[in-house]
């Protein structure tokens, strides 16, 4: 995706996202960490989670 065709989002609230933080993201959401699966699907009891909840 090129900036020149996203849309801006100028609203009070959640900003438009640099590309390469979204890519980022994406990469993180099928591999978080090296741990060979996302974070969404790690229980709150893993240690990958409990790096994220410990770092927010």
């Amino acid at each position: 995706m090129t900036t020149s065709t996203r849309v801006h989002n100028f609203c009070a609230g959640p900003c438009t996202l640099p590309v390469s933080v979204l890519e980022e993201v994406r990469d993180e959401l099928l591999d978080f960490g090296g741990t060979g699966m996302s974070i969404v699907e790690a229980s709150h009891r893993a240690d990958a989670y409990d790096a994220v909840h410990m770092g927010a």
